[in-house]
C-alpha cells in the first residue's frame, strides 16, 4: 500500500477512499484481525479479520446496489456491535451515503426517538439499515410518522455472504460523499455533517503522523460509534492504520469503569480515548485493590478531547494509576469537532501535557495574562496541542469578524483538507459556518467552530463554547467552570450532572443552576413519611436536607466566582439532558427550565426580593 500513512510496506497503489483501503487489507492481510467486539464487555466476544469483514460488506452492498442508486441516504439504527461497522462501510461499497445515528432506546423513547425522527426528517434516507430484532422493535414507530412511512428497511444480520459474489465495485472518488456525520447535539439538534472520502483520508492521516503509532499498536474503545470520536477515531483509525481494535459498548463502560483499563490491561492495548469525564469516572469508581490489579503499561496514547479538559483530573489520574504502569506522557489533550471530520490541534505522543496558569480576572475580560503561580485570581487551562499538518486556526473577534489581537480571547476559526462540506440541505447555515472569510482581510473561507480560545506560542486553550457562554454585568463566565465548583460544593450531587446557564430576568441576565442528585440521597420529607427519624436510611439510601444542599451550591459559587445565583432547581438522579456520547445539553436544561418541565426534585427559592418560595416535587429518587 502506499505511504499515505508514513507506515504501510508497498508504493505501488495510492488509496483515495476507504473503499479503497479495506479492499487492500483483504487482498494482502485477509486473516489479520480487523474488529473484536466484547458482548458483555468483558471477555465474552466475536471478532472479524478483513477478509471476514470484507465479504460482509460486499454482501451489504450487494443488497444496498438492488435497492437504491449511489448517493441516496441510508439511516443506519444499530446498537454498538460489529453490525454496524459492516453496515457503515458497506454503503461505502454500494455508494450510498451512510447516516449512522444511535437508536431509540426502548427504555428511553420519550428522550431518543424525537431526536432520531428529527434526523430521519432532516436527511430524507431512502432506506433504513439496522439488525432483525431492532427492526421489529422499531419500524413500527416509523410507520406511524406520515413523512417515514415509504421508508425500505434491511436487517443485514440476516444477509446471506452468497451476495458478496454479484457486488459491483462503485465509481468513488476522493470527492465522494461518504457518511453524514451526526453532531453530537450538545448546543442544538443533531446535524448532518457531509464528509467526503478526502475529508476522511486526511484526518485519519493526520492522527496516524502524529500519534507515532508504536511498531504493533492495537485500541480498546468504549465510545458511542455514532459521532465523530467514536466513529472516525475508534472505528476508522485502526482499519487505515491496519491495527486490531476491541470494542465494548458505552453501558458497559458507564456501568463498570473498570472494564475499560481491565480490557486495556489484558490486552496490552497501546491506544485508547476518552472523554474528560471518563478519566474522572475511574477516578470514583476503581477502588486500590482493583487498580493493583491492572498493568496500564502499554498504554501510550490516551486521547482526552470532546469536551474541557480538566487539570486536576490529569494529575489525580497519573498519579493514582502511576503504580500500575500509567505515564503521565500518554495523556493525548487533543481539540477537534464533526464539522472537522475529527482532530484540528494535537501535540506530540512523548511529550506531556502543556499545563499554565492564567489570571482568571483577565480571562473573564477576554484578555489572556500568564500568571507565575497558582493563586485565588488563577485559572488553570490544559493545552490542547498545536494545529496539525495542513490545518490552519485563527482567534477572531466574533463580531467584528476579524483576528484578534494576541493573547485576547475569541471564536475559534480553521481551514484545511479536513474540513467537511457543510450541513446536509441547510444551506444558509451551511454558508455561515463553513464559509466564513475575515472582514478586513477577505481571507478564507474558514470554519467557525462557535468554541472559545485563544493561542499562546502556537499552543490552543480552549475556553468555552461561545453559545454557552455566561455574561453577567459585562464579565465572562465559563459554564464548565461553574458547574465544577458546583459539583464539588457537596456530597450528595452528582458528577458530570450539573448545568450553569443565563436567563433574562427584567432585562438583566441572572445566573440559573440545575444539578442531579446522587442517587444514594433520599429527601429527609420522605423518610418523615415514612414514620423513620431524619438521619436513618430508609432502604440504604442516605438522608438528603435540600436547604442544606442549596446553601452549599450559592456559597461556592459566590465565593469562586463572585456571583449570585438566581435559580437552583435539584434535579432527579438520571434525568438532567445529555447528548449520547454524555456532553450536557446547557441549551436543552436551558429551555426545560423555561418551560417548567425538567424532572425536578425541589425547586428553591429564587433570590429575587419581590419572588416567593416554591415547591415542585416530582416522584420520589429511584
Amino acid at each position: 500500500m502506499g505511504t499515505y500513512s508514513d507506515g504501510f510496506a508497498e508504493a505501488t497503489f495510492e488509496p483515495t477512499t476507504l473503499v479503497d483501503v479495506l479492499r487492500w487489507r483483504a487482498l494482502h492481510q485477509p486473516n489479520q484481525l480487523a474488529y473484536t467486539f466484547l458482548v458483555d464487555g468483558e471477555t465474552e466476544e466475536i471478532s472479524l479479520t478483513y477478509g471476514e469483514l470484507d465479504r460482509q460488506v460486499r454482501a451489504i452492498a450487494a443488497k444496498l446496489q438492488a435497492l437504491a442508486a449511489p448517493g441516496a441516504r441510508a439511516l443506519l439504527l444499530y446498537p454498538p456491535g460489529l453490525e454496524l461497522i459492516a453496515a457503515c462501510l458497506g454503503c461505502l461499497y454500494s455508494g450510498i451515503i451512510a447516516v449512522p445515528f444511535y437508536p431509540p432506546l426502548p427504555a428511553r423513547l420519550s428522550h431518543t426517538l424525537p431526536k432520531v425522527m428529527t434526523l430521519a426528517r432532516a436527511v430524507k434516507p431512502l432506506v433504513v439499515l439496522t439488525t432483525a430484532l431492532m427492526q421489529a422493535l422499531i419500524e413500527v414507530l416509523f410507520a406511524q410518522e406520515v413523512d417515514l412511512r415509504a421508508l425500505r428497511w434491511l436487517a443485514t444480520d440476516q444477509d446471506a455472504e452468497e451476495l458478496a459474489e454479484v457486488w459491483r465495485e462503485p465509481v468513488v472518488s476522493g470527492s465522494t460523499l461518504a457518511f453524514l456525520q451526526a453532531t453530537s447535539g450538545s448546543t442544538t439538534t443533531p446535524r448532518g455533517v457531509m464528509l467526503s472520502h478526502s475529508n476522511i483520508m486526511h484526518n485519519l492521516a493526520l492522527i496516524y503522523r502524529y500519534c507515532e503509532n508504536s511498531p504493533h499498536p492495537s485500541g480498546v474503545i468504549w465510545l458511542p460509534p455514532y459521532h465523530d470520536m467514536g466513529l472516525i477515531g475508534g472505528v476508522l483509525q485502526p482499519l487505515y492504520g491496519g491495527f486490531p481494535v476491541t470494542l465494548m459498548s458505552p453501558v458497559a463502560f458507564l456501568q463498570r469503569p473498570i472494564r475499560w483499563l481491565q480490557t486495556i490491561s489484558r490486552l496490552k492495548a497501546t491506544v485508547s480515548s476518552g472523554p474528560n469525564f471518563a478519566y474522572d469516572l475511574c477516578l470514583r469508581k476503581i477502588a486500590p485493590e482493583q487498580r493493583d490489579t491492572l498493568d496500564l503499561s502499554s498504554w501510550v496514547v490516551a486521547f482526552n478531547g470532546a469536551e474541557p479538559i480538566r487539570p486536576e483530573t490529569l494529575e489525580r489520574f497519573a498519579a493514582y494509576f502511576e503504580p500500575c504502569g500509567f505515564r503521565r506522557e500518554a495523556f493525548y489533550p487533543c481539540y477537534g469537532l464533526a464539522e472537522a471530520t475529527l482532530i484540528v490541534s494535537g501535540g506530540l505522543k512523548a511529550a506531556p501535557p502543556i499545563v499554565q496558569h492564567f489570571q482568571a480576572s483577565a480571562l473573564a475580560q477576554n484578555a489572556v495574562v500568564v500568571s507565575a503561580l497558582p493563586s485565588q485570581d488563577t485559572c488553570t487551562l490544559v493545552g490542547c496541542g498545536q494545529a496539525l499538518a495542513g490545518q490552519k486556526i485563527v482567534i477572531v473577534d466574533p463580531q467584528s469578524l476579524t483576528r484578534c489581537r494576541p493573547d485576547h480571547i475569541g471564536e475559534i476559526w480553521v481551514s484545511g483538507s479536513s474540513i467537511a462540506q457543510g450541513y446536509w440541505n441547510q444551506p444558509d447555515e451551511t454558508v455561515r459556518t463553513f464559509q466564513a472569510y475575515l472582514a478586513d482581510t477577505g481571507e478564507g473561507p474558514f470554519l467557525r467552530t462557535a468554541d472559545l480560545g485563544f493561542l499562546k506560542d502556537g499552543e490552543l486553550f480552549v475556553t468555552g463554547r461561545l453559545k454557552d457562554l455566561i455574561i453577567i454585568d459585562g464579565s465572562n463566565h465559563y459554564p464548565h467552570d461553574i458547574e465544577r465548583t458546583v459539583e464539588q460544593s457537596h456530597q450528595a450531587l452528582r458528577p458530570n450532572a450539573c448545568a450553569a446557564f443565563a436567563v433574562d430576568v427584567a432585562g438583566r441576565e441572572q445566573l440559573v443552576v440545575v444539578a442531579e442528585v446522587e442517587r444514594r440521597y433520599r429527601q429527609r420529607r420522605r423518610q418523615q413519611e415514612h414514620g423513620l427519624a431524619p438521619g436513618v436510611n430508609l432502604e440504604t439510601q442516605a438522608p438528603l436536607d435540600t436547604e442544606e444542599v442549596v446553601k452549599a451550591i450559592r456559597r461556592a459559587v459566590a465565593e469562586h466566582h463572585d456571583l449570585r445565583t438566581y435559580d437552583v432547581l435539584l434535579l432527579k438522579f438520571g434525568s438532567i439532558p445529555k447528548t449520547s456520547s454524555g456532553k450536557i445539553q446547557r441549551y436543552a436544561c436551558r429551555a426545560g427550565y423555561l418551560a417548567g418541565t425538567l424532572d425536578v426534585l425541589e425547586h428553591v427559592k429564587k433570590w429575587d426580593a419581590g419572588c416567593q418560595l416554591r415547591y415542585y416535587r416530582s416522584m420520589e429518587l429511584r
